[in-house]
């Protein structure tokens, strides 16, 4: 017997630019739930939690360090070598 959750749920309609739901789309795995990475960012925004790092691609970490300036020179090296294979 499945277990029914005690949550409720309810549809909204927003309107966003196109794109900017296409580049989120693309940041989802295959498998991803759309409704739920955006009640997570809803949930995060108004608990004040602005670390997004959880919900960065690989990439986007590897890209986020590699920008810093706290970063050793080797490391970025090695950083931007792994961003340009995974192109």
């Amino acid at each position: 017997m499945k277990r029914r959750s005690k949550t409720k749920f309810t549809q909204i309609h927003v309107s966003i630019p196109v794109r900017l739901l296409e580049d989120f789309d693309e940041l989802l795995s295959f498998k991803a739930s759309r409704s739920k990475a955006i009640s997570h960012l809803m949930r995060k925004h108004i608990d004040g939690d602005y670390d997004d790092v959880e919900m960065a691609t690989t990439r986007q970490l590897i890209s986020f360090l590699q920008a810093r300036d706290d970063c050793d020179p080797m490391l970025k090296a090695l950083l931007l070598q792994v961003l340009s294979q995974s192109s």
